[in-house]
């Protein structure tokens, strides 16, 4: 029997962010359908949070606005109870958004005068601490992301990034009252309101801090967070954690994996997958833009190797060798066409008989759903901390695919080789 409500309705500002929400609040007993896209009709599946995935982190603010707000008004239509809407734990966005502008809209739309931003996720080594964010040990700005193609990320101080991108007033919670529990934190809350403040970054270190933050955020309209926060959230709805939740089908078929991440976990991915041996191609964008049919070449290198096992096919650079192709065809133009081969190489997988896949990259991972004809997965287990194995019926697939969205900087070295065991086991 389908749920008339759904309980937490969310909006997420990238494809693999939306499958990282999704999966800590699998983890914590809640059943999770992700949508891609603002679906056109009513949700037909049983579940008690839905996420629906937008590719609005970098496109213009009016149009991320726009999606987002057309994301609210259907979640509101299926009887959503409170809204989450997840950026990146890196809190990556560019200069004038989209983060402020997309979260002063959504507050608007629902009448409210305050939310809390905080994109911890200890479990992956993000954490705020008097507001400034680090990744694992070192600040924001010196973790990678300051070299980031699309999003660079200079500067970790999380109040003066949010401050840049709205006109409402950004405050703190800071871990001397988050340590304290959910009183302390209802009673910064309520004296940040009297200040004027509309927006209040909150420090975490740790999944206590974040489970001791859920309870305060009980009954607040809109939660602005990255996926950290939602392992605090189902216990506000009576949901305790449950193997149930992320119970998938049999996995079968081949298995592939196609990645468009130039970050400094993925790079080590793939070079774990070489060093082991196993088989990987790699594209060059400059043939793309010289008019090669890459795609083809690499669906065809593949028939040679993919009965054997995992195949890998990727555009994973070092940040320089990024940059230097962004100088010769521009950091937008670059992007989208190693997206689009990519996409177009995971159709062909797929048509081939992949039906275990793996997508790494947040881009990417857009790219390659869309072109799969993804509409709608269900979430299943735990790979890494944020990335899930998920189920899928496709046009290409309609027997059933497992994929598992991986954002570029999520996921152990072996990431690759461990994914397909487990979803095996």
């Amino acid at each position: 029997m389908t749920r008339a409500r759904a309980l937490l309705g969310c909006i997420a500002d990238d494809f693999t962010g939306a499958t990282d929400l999704a999966n800590n609040l699998v983890r914590a007993g809640m059943r999770v359908v992700q949508a891609m896209g603002v679906p056109t009709a009513p949700l037909d599946a049983e579940a008690d949070a839905i996420v629906v995935a937008l590719k609005s982190r970098t496109i213009p603010k009016d149009e991320a606005i726009a999606q987002s707000l057309e994301a609210l008004q259907w979640l509101k239509a299926q009887g959503a109870e409170q809204i989450y809407f997840k950026y990146c734990s890196t809190f990556d966005s560019t200069a004038e958004g989209n983060i402020g502008p997309v979260t002063d809209a959504l507050m608007q739309a629902l009448g409210t005068d305050f939310t809390i931003a905080t994109p911890a996720f200890p479990d992956n080594k993000r954490t705020v601490f008097k507001g400034y964010l680090f990744v694992g040990d070192v600040l924001l700005n010196e973790s990678g992301m300051q070299n980031h193609p699309l999003t660079p990320m200079t500067d970790p101080n999380l109040v003066r990034v949010l401050q840049a991108q709205t006109p409402s007033r950004v405050g703190l919670i800071d871990h001397s009252v988050v340590a304290q529990g959910e009183a302390a934190i209802r009673a910064r809350i309520d004296q940040l309101k009297a200040e004027g403040v509309r927006m209040a970054v909150v420090d975490a270190v740790s999944n206590a801090d974040l489970l001791r933050l859920g309870p305060a955020l009980k009954g607040m309209p809109l939660v602005t967070a990255g996926s950290g926060v939602a392992i605090g959230l189902p216990g506000n709805f009576g949901m305790a954690p449950s193997n149930e939740a992320a119970r998938l089908p049999a996995a079968q078929g081949l298995q592939a994996i196609v990645s468009g991440s130039c970050s400094v976990a993925t790079n080590q991915q793939v070079m774990d997958f070489i060093k082991a041996g196993k088989p990987a191609l790699a594209i060059d964008p400059l043939r793309i833009a010289a008019g090669v049919d890459v795609a083809a070449e690499a669906l065809a290198w593949t028939e040679g190797h993919i009965g054997q096992g995992p195949v890998l096919v990727y555009s994973t650079a070092e940040p320089s060798a990024v940059r230097a192709i962004q100088g010769k065809l521009g950091s937008e133009k670059a992007g989208a066409m190693v997206e689009d081969t990519i996409a177009a190489i995971a159709r062909g997988l797929v048509q081939r008989g992949v039906r275990q896949l793996i997508v790494a990259g947040g881009e990417t991972s857009g790219a390659c759903v869309q072109a799969l004809g993804i509409t709608q997965m269900r979430i299943g287990a735990q790979i890494d901390p944020g990335v899930p194995w998920c189920h899928a019926v496709a046009p290409d697939a309609k027997d059933g695919l497992h994929i598992t969205l991986k954002s570029g900087n999520f996921g152990s070295t072996d990431f690759f080789t461990k994914a397909f065991a487990q979803l095996l086991a």
